[in-house]
């Protein structure tokens, strides 16, 4: 990306530059958010408290629950379907809350790959996989996504093969998105948790693959 940098990182992945949110003036869907959320403290729709412990869980969040989705996709093939049908009944199946936004699963499959953005702001699963990262909320991540999504998967250290498909899924304030990996080879027998392992928050946007088994 333009604003790449090329320090380490644990996983040796390059992410797209991400300047401090005191290098610019709230944005407009900022403003926007802030002031629907007082006037509704005012008219008394929910409490300032009930705003606060809503934004606390959505925090709070982990890939884990996205994670145990996933793995138990990888298991039961019903439950794969139904998930592919209905992220939201799926997960609460297993007695996590997805929120009231619809979210489509999109699976990836042995020639076609998939990768999440938004190109608007940072719409994303939050309840699912957890609090975006700061590379996915950046412009260069959202518009490059969309224009030349090889050439960025690959500075995630994502190289897909030429013959394989790559489609991009653009999020919305209506519809989100979650991507269902490949189960990775080598993990016959293997029970939920140890699978759920294997599943880190960007193989669910897609712009990684999930762990290999000698390495989880």
């Amino acid at each position: 990306m333009s604003h790449a940098h090329d320090h380490p990182h644990d996983d040796g992945h390059r992410h797209p530059f991400q300047p401090d949110l005191e290098d610019a003036p709230f944005a407009y869907h900022q403003v926007l958010a802030q002031a629907v959320g007082d006037v509704l403290v005012a008219k008394g729709v929910f409490t300032a408290e009930d705003l606060r412990r809503q934004i606390e869980a959505i925090d709070a969040a982990e890939p884990a629950r996205g994670a145990r989705l996933v793995a138990r996709a990888w298991i039961d093939g019903g439950f794969r379907e139904r998930l592919l049908r209905d992220v939201n009944a799926a997960a609460a199946e297993l007695g996590v809350d997805a929120g009231g936004i619809p979210i489509r699963a999109v699976a990836n499959e042995p020639g076609v790959h998939n990768l999440i953005v938004c190109t608007l702001c940072s719409c994303y699963p939050r309840l699912l996989i957890g609090l975006p990262p700061d590379w996915y909320k950046s412009r260069a991540y959202r518009s490059r996504a969309i224009r030349e999504p090889r050439a960025v998967l690959a500075e995630f250290g994502t190289a897909i093969p030429d013959d394989i498909e790559v489609r991009v899924h653009d999020s919305t304030a209506d519809l989100r998105y979650m991507v269902l990996p490949l189960r990775p080879e080598g993990t016959e027998g293997w029970d939920e948790t140890r699978l759920a392992g294997l599943v880190t928050r960007d193989s669910m946007i897609g712009v990684a693959l999930p762990r290999v088994p000698a390495a989880a």
